[in-house]
């Protein structure tokens, strides 16, 4: 299976030794996964215009680092969003790689989808897997799971070994 994995950390910390480690889980178990750094992308947000289901015909009007995220989203079995949480939801920067896939709508392969989520505090998962789920509903995409890590659970060995053993068991 080929995964894609959208980081939006704009830093490399506590997501990025999730993703490391759902990396690791994965391609152990022979699957194929690309990481797509877009925390550190230039992508603007959707200005519904609706060139994209128009004259675009499925391309969007804007010219930015969307064109790098879009091929690997194209080609995937599955996604899989990683971020902090910023302010109860998901960064700026997954926000805005979320917003256009507006252009697409439906992916082309892709089946499933997986969420990891890392925060300094508890109980701020709500928003960003609500937005998730949604996400996976209006796609019809299967939920393969969601992993929470708040401190002191970030970037421990437990929580590297829950999310390898997670990601090694992907069909």
């Amino acid at each position: 299976m080929k995964i894609t994995i959208l980081n939006g950390s704009p830093r490399k910390m506590n997501t990025t030794f999730m993703v490391n480690a759902f990396k690791e889980g994965a391609e152990a178990a022979g699957h194929t996964v690309e990481e797509v750094q877009v925390g550190k992308m230039k992508i603007a947000g959707c200005l519904a215009c609706e060139y994209c289901h128009g004259k675009g015909e499925g391309k969007c009007i804007q010219k930015d680092d969307w064109d790098r995220v879009r091929p690997a989203l194209e080609d995937c079995d599955m996604i899989v969003l990683a971020s902090p949480i910023y302010y109860f939801t998901m960064t700026a920067q997954l926000q805005a790689a979320i917003q256009r896939m507006y252009c697409i709508m439906q992916f082309p392969k892709a089946t499933k989808a997986a969420l990891l989520l890392s925060s300094m505090s508890p109980e701020v998962y709500d928003g960003a897997i609500g937005e998730y789920k949604g996400i996976l509903n209006f796609m019809g995409i299967e939920d393969a799971g969601i992993i929470t890590a708040k401190d002191p659970e970030n970037s421990t060995e437990e929580l590297k070994e829950k999310i390898v053993g997670f990601a090694s068991k992907l069909k």
